[in-house]
């Protein structure tokens, strides 16, 4: 199924993040009949420099080589004999008023992204690495100025026509054109054209002015879809509009049937093309797949308990704790589980907008930093179950430590006076610590008031800071789900008890989603999601060209020693120097201190109903709820016999 280029802020994600609390959904071949002399045209048409090999390839690592040959039978990780049968069903908190999820307005619907298929996928168990899945090779020379894919010319749409290299072609230029522009304005730039060579064979050419590491993976994880489906009625099927009608997509599931903001439905499609091609064996399980929307978590615990719906990945601590003692669990029908996560965690944690005048200066940033007592909040309101996060590439090879040296020193050191001389002799910025054994730390918060004087926002009468215009220092920490309101209101608390107009606002989901679209909003809770092989992706999360519209910025962040570093990440020719401009870049980004960093978690908890059964080797990459695992239809069969499943 494809990687989304564009994840809708509601989109259902296949891997569990490490960052947990809200509650949340469940973070995108040759022509075996092609002729001799058809193939030296096509090698004709790809013009690689004279002394430069030409790689053809099954698949793409980013870095090293990849795990799986070209003849693998299937992943490692999966159950090559999974059965297939029964249904998945999961929940959904909110509502959805579209089943395109790559809509720029309104919101989509669960798993509506996951109809459409890309041209390679993502392996599980090594990062970084891409195998054919529409096209059953790639080939490029060494320096990737280009990538030509072969589409497997069995591929087909879930009406039955082809994918050809025409619907691939199109699918690029409609994203550019329909897609979200913080998105579409970045790949343009950088994947300056995408040229039908075949019928099955597409090329894309990349900029000589970005670096390329990472176009490949990007441009073979972009959904694809049916150019005739979109010609056919032009006007009212549009890729940046909302509808009920999804489209076609070449998946292995199609929509079944939908009842607005109540549950939708996913069958498997009996004549998917791609069923029997290497990577799809012992995955896509399920006869059906069924999301049920509540309107509220505790009324989604609730149909979990009451058998509505059969698999809950847990995002609540709360829950986690004492939610799961009845009947099904004591009987053995419901099993708590951890899976252990090998992902680098979400980055989670509180964001100030930077397009606000009151966050221009950074003590104010650190101030607010320090209001929040992560300690206190994990033993008295999350029973003890998270870690303190500080670096944005937690617990891996990737985050700052210590002072920098050797190559991560250089780095920095190129950067010049964009930075800040301090970060070249001091340890990274860490989360603010307490001792106190209650939700305010007096002497977090006498640090923190000593900034704002500094600062020049002074005390009045009423208690309130104001600067020296007279105008008060406001924050507005923007909710949509009442799960982490027990978690902000003692920060609020602290905030005020600062001097600080702090208020939490709960709105609906549509309004938070517009707001956050618009950055209209002081403060929100968000997650960055991050991998062991950053890329192209860091441009739309900290990047300096999208910051005022991408929703995946919210800090708005706009830094140029921010965006050398991106740049080279993209252009790291080694893990060594990946690493090194990595960690320099998590430096830079906790010292401008844009965000209180919160909590994570190294295990997925994921609570099912005892008919689900899953891979004994399971993948640290993933936890496969939607693809890898599979329902053992007779303890599905004695479980509705017995009147406990609905």
């Amino acid at each position: 199924m494809a990687r989304n280029p564009i994840p809708k802020e509601q989109s259902t994600s296949r891997i569990i993040a490490k960052t947990a609390e809200p509650e949340g959904l469940l973070r995108f071949g040759q022509l075996a009949t092609l002729l001799l002399f058809s193939f030296f045209l096509t090698l004709f048409a790809l013009p690689a420099k004279s002394n430069e090999a030409l790689i053809k390839s099954h698949g793409f690592a980013e870095f090293g080589a990849l795990k799986y040959t070209q003849d693998f039978a299937h992943f490692d990780y999966v159950n090559p004999e999974a059965p297939k049968g029964g249904e998945l069903s999961i929940s959904a908190v909110g509502t959805f008023d579209s089943m395109n999820p790559y809509t720029r307005n309104g919101r989509a619907g669960a798993l509506s992204s996951e109809q459409f298929e890309s041209l390679m996928i993502e392996s599980y168990d090594e990062p970084g690495s891409y195998y054919g899945l529409i096209a059953e090779s790639l080939e490029y020379p060494e320096n990737q100025d280009w990538v030509v894919f072969n589409l497997r010319p069995e591929a087909r749409f879930s009406d039955g026509s082809p994918v050809t290299a025409e619907d691939v072609v199109f699918s690029h230029n409609i994203l550019l054109d329909q897609g979200l522009k913080s998105y579409a304005e970045a790949v343009r730039k950088r994947i300056p054209q995408a040229e039908v060579l075949g019928p099955h064979q597409v090329k894309f050419h990349f900029s000589p002015d970005f670096p390329r590491r990472a176009m490949i993976s990007q441009v073979s994880g972009t959904p694809v879809f049916s150019k005739a489906w979109f010609e056919a009625d032009p006007k009212n099927r549009r890729l940046d509009e909302p509808r009920l009608d999804p489209g076609i997509g070449s998946g292995p599931y199609i929509l079944d049937e939908i009842d607005i903001n109540q549950r939708i439905t996913y069958r498997r499609n009996p004549d998917y093309w791609g069923k029997d091609v290497n990577v799809n064996i012992g995955r896509h399980n399920y006869d059906k797949i069924r999301v049920e929307y509540f309107g509220d978590a505790i009324a989604a615990m609730e149909g979990f308990k009451a058998g509505i719906y059969t698999l809950r990945p847990e995002n609540s601590s709360k829950s986690w704790a004492t939610a799961y003692e009845f009947q099904a669990v004591t009987t053995g029908n419901v099993i708590k589980d951890e899976i252990p996560n090998g992902n680098v965690p979400a980055a989670g944690g509180f964001v100030m907008n930077l397009l606000r005048p009151q966050f221009q200066d950074i003590r104010v940033r650190e101030a607010v930093q320090l209001a929040f007592n992560f300690e206190w909040t994990n033993e008295s309101l999350q029973y003890g179950l998270f870690r303190h996060r500080s670096s944005f590439w937690q617990d891996t090879a990737l985050a700052a430590t210590g002072l920098p040296e050797g190559q991560e020193l250089d780095v920095l050191q190129a950067l010049g006076n964009q930075i800040d001389a301090s970060i070249l002799t001091s340890e990274p910025v860490m989360a603010h610590s307490s001792k106190a054994k209650r939700p305010t730390d007096r002497r977090n918060l006498r640090r923190a008031m000593k900034l704002l004087d500094e600062a020049g926002w002074s005390v009045g009468d009423d208690g309130l800071r104001r600067n020296a215009e007279g105008k008060v220092l406001a924050l507005e920490f923007l909710l949509d789900t009442p799960t982490l309101e027990r978690i902000v209101q003692p920060y609020v608390a602290n905030l005020r008890a600062m001097g600080i107009d702090a208020t939490l606002n709960r709105v609906d989901y549509a309004q938070y989603t517009s707001r956050r679209r618009e950055k209209d909003f002081d403060m929100v809770s968000f997650s960055y999601p991050k991998s062991l092989e950053p890329s192209t992706g860091l441009y739309q999360q900290f990047g300096s060209e999208a910051h005022l519209y991408s929703v995946f910025n919210p800090a708005g962040l706009a830094d140029p020693a921010v965006d050398a570093l991106i740049a080279n990440i993209v252009d790291a020719k080694s893990q060594e120097e990946l690493y090194a401009n990595t960690r320099a870049l998590d430096r830079v980004l906790r010292a401008k201190r844009f965000m209180v960093p919160t909590w994570y978690l190294d295990v997925n908890w994921i609570a099912y109903w005892k008919q689900y059964e899953y891979p004994e080797k399971m993948p640290p990459y993933s936890t496969g709820l939607l693809d890898l695992w599979w329902v053992n239809v007779e303890r599905e069969a004695a479980l509705r016999a017995a009147g406990v499943l609905r």
